[in-house]
């Protein structure tokens, strides 16, 4: 089954949303610290693109002054060679995670670069796979979510998602998650999941409004969680873009962040029943198959499934492009705070 799952790309924070102190005296060692100019993390790199690990709590650009620390900031600190000053933030991001995501982002270094990410994303051959920390022991060792998603429209939720029923949940749309559970334990004292997480459709929000959909919210998610008080916050939202391939015509970008959630870097977390050993999961993602493209036709990392060169084919339409751009936007895009 892991063969045949896609993913969801990531998020930014989400506006009129109030954000509340976290709990930060529970971190301890450099893994908890908060994000740095210096502390830039490297798992993939070659000619054409850099997968990063992105920091916990930190957005990847910004236009305004007051942001002081960004993904944008730390590349060009690292990298100053590599910034385009055609670009409107010197680095091409081949797509998003969400301010309080941490994990892989991958970075293509020029145009030529970028157009092939781009025409992955756009027939679904991306594969992705997040870590996460959810309320709760789910007694299922796999579950598939299946709630269409769509955009709240009550007041004061505007810039959040629900499920498909809640009162001013606007245009649903079907929506797939695979859920594996890697362990149970306890954080800070409360029940809790470590899950694997793969969504086969890519809506804004999508793990963390299926999770909660779940009654199994992620720790951390001051959006769509159920902590009744700033006690009961963590020093970060549980959840992390561990795993990412993308295989384009040139190379296969694949790239797998260390894990976050381990009771070695976080004395809060006590996992106490191994379900399913990630290394095997891990495994999994690797031997799979890429999805094919559009048409689900399998294909594999390396070599890649040859698509049409330019000129090959017939040229995509305005409406195609439009829909395409829609798609990507829906996949990982939010406004600002």
């Amino acid at each position: 089954m892991l063969g045949h799952l896609g993913w969801e790309r990531g998020l930014k924070p989400q506006a009129g949303v109030t954000s509340r102190p976290r709990r930060r005296e529970q971190a301890a060692g450099p893994a908890m610290e908060p994000g740095s100019v210096e502390n830039l993390s490297i798992v993939y790199q070659s000619r054409d693109f850099l997968v990063v690990n992105k920091h916990w709590d930190l957005r990847i650009d910004c236009k305004t002054w007051r942001e002081t620390l960004t993904l944008q900031k730390q590349l060009r600190h690292h990298f100053p060679e590599l910034a385009d000053p055609d670009t409107c933030y010197g680095f091409r991001f081949c797509h998003q995670l969400d301010f309080s995501t941490s994990g892989a982002l991958c970075v293509a270094l020029n145009k030529a670069a970028a157009g092939s990410a781009y025409r992955c994303f756009k027939e679904r051959r991306v594969t992705k796979a997040y870590l996460a920390l959810v309320r709760g022991h789910i007694q299922e060792s796999q579950l598939t979510v299946s709630y269409a998603i769509g955009r709240n429209s009550t007041e004061g939720r505007t810039h959040t998602m629900c499920i498909e029923g809640t009162q001013g949940c606007e245009n649903p749309k079907p929506s797939l998650t695979e859920l594996l559970v890697l362990e149970h334990g306890l954080y800070d004292g409360n029940p809790v999941s470590k899950v694997l997480l793969k969504p086969l459709t890519g809506r804004t929000h999508q793990l963390r409004v299926h999770c909660s959909a779940l009654g199994h919210p992620i720790v951390g998610d001051l959006t769509y969680g159920q902590a009744t008080g700033q006690e009961d916050q963590p020093f970060r939202m549980m959840l992390h873009a561990f795993y990412l391939r993308i295989p384009t015509l040139a190379e296969c970008v694949e790239a797998c962040t260390p894990d976050p959630f381990l009771s070695t870097l976080d004395a809060c977390w006590c996992p106490h029943t191994l379900v399913q050993p990630l290394d095997q999961l891990l495994q999994a993602l690797r031997a799979a198959p890429d999805p094919g493209p559009m048409d689900g036709d399998p294909g594999s990392c390396s070599p890649p499934v040859p698509l049409p060169g330019p000129g090959q084919g017939p040229p995509e339409t305005e409406a195609q492009r439009t829909s395409c751009l829609q798609w990507l936007l829906e996949w990982t895009l939010e406004p600002d705070n």
